[in-house]
């Protein structure tokens, strides 16, 4: 496959969920059921935005792609000097203006910007394990499975330190670390005619297995249930949540992904789970865009999308 095109599946993916998550987020399940599911792109809501806008999750995400085009590599002060510029003076943005950002990634950033501490900025206490870091490590992990002669554990010492710039606990890092494998074996095996289930699983047993030592057996236990993905997938969606909280953002992306066989029924299934819908959506939407590319994502969204040729530059290196 094409790296950059690679990009742009997983990129987009992203995008546009965080943008059809966005004027819903923060209603939880049964408040969207009242309201009447998502079934389109819509606007203003919880934001006031027009459709296709959308948030942090994007605008972080896409602000390290810019570093890692830029520098040809993993920078972390350079990803931390652009988060910094999107905080405070609208990079990154669809209107020139931060907004919905996180607080941990705000702490993170705020103590980045008096100490240019990049070791001790990150937010490390058990109430910091929210889905700020792993919405937004979609393209540090595309990097590193574009770099063949780099080891996973390499790699992995990388996607850990960007994870850590704003959620610098454990728990954080192996999350970031199976969305990796996840990303790879999706990229990997799929063109040999492997499904969606056989992907995850693939990954999912190659991070259990990395992280399979002393040190972080521990936290490990807390990702249980995602071991046995046929037992998983056979929970009911009561059983799913979907809030700001890491391993059930990490758990619901999986679960969209399991119950679903295309890219609109994914990201819809993601958004109609409700609360923190821009994020879930954006999580599944990066590994939904890697597997059905973005030829098959609704044309009426991309479309939508606020600066949305930008983006398409960005993700195939043309700026």
């Amino acid at each position: 496959m094409n790296d950059r095109k690679m990009v742009l599946d997983g990129m987009m993916g992203l995008v546009v969920g965080d943008a059809l998550g966005c004027p819903v987020q923060f209603l939880n399940r049964e408040e969207l059921r009242e309201r009447g599911a998502v079934t389109e792109m819509e606007g203003y809501g919880t934001y006031n935005m027009p459709p296709g806008t959308w948030t942090d999750d994007s605008s972080m995400a896409l602000a390290t792609l810019a570093s890692i085009n830029e520098r040809n590599g993993i920078d972390l002060r350079d990803i931390m000097e652009r988060f910094l510029d999107w905080e405070f003076h609208g990079a990154y943005t669809p209107f020139g203006e931060a907004f919905d950002e996180g607080n941990t990634c705000s702490n993170a950033i705020y103590k980045y910007r008096d100490s240019h501490d990049l070791a001790t900025c990150g937010e490390t206490g058990e109430y910091s394990n929210g889905n700020g870091a792993l919405m937004r490590i979609l393209p540090v992990c595309l990097y590193f499975i574009q770099k063949e002669d780099i080891s996973d554990a390499d790699a992995l010492r990388q996607i850990h330190l960007a994870t850590g710039l704003t959620h610098n606990h454990l728990r954080c890092h192996i999350a970031s670390g199976l969305y990796y494998f996840i990303a790879k074996a999706i990229v990997t095996i799929a063109p040999k005619n492997a499904d969606l289930k056989t992907c995850i699983q693939y990954g999912l047993e190659k991070g259990f297995a990395f992280y399979h030592t002393p040190e972080s057996l521990a936290e490990l236990m807390y990702f249980q249930r995602l071991r046995d993905l046929n037992e998983f997938f056979s929970l009911p969606e009561d059983e799913i949540e979907s809030d700001g909280y890491v391993l059930h953002a990490l758990e619901a992306a999986i679960w969209c992904l399991l119950h679903t066989n295309r890219f609109r029924d994914c990201l819809l299934r993601a958004v109609n789970l409700g609360d923190d819908t821009d994020t879930t959506a954006a999580i599944a939407g990066g590994l939904a865009g890697l597997y059905y590319h973005y030829e098959a994502m609704p044309q009426e969204w991309v479309n939508a999308i606020r600066r949305k040729a930008w983006i398409k530059r960005l993700c195939l290196q043309e700026l």
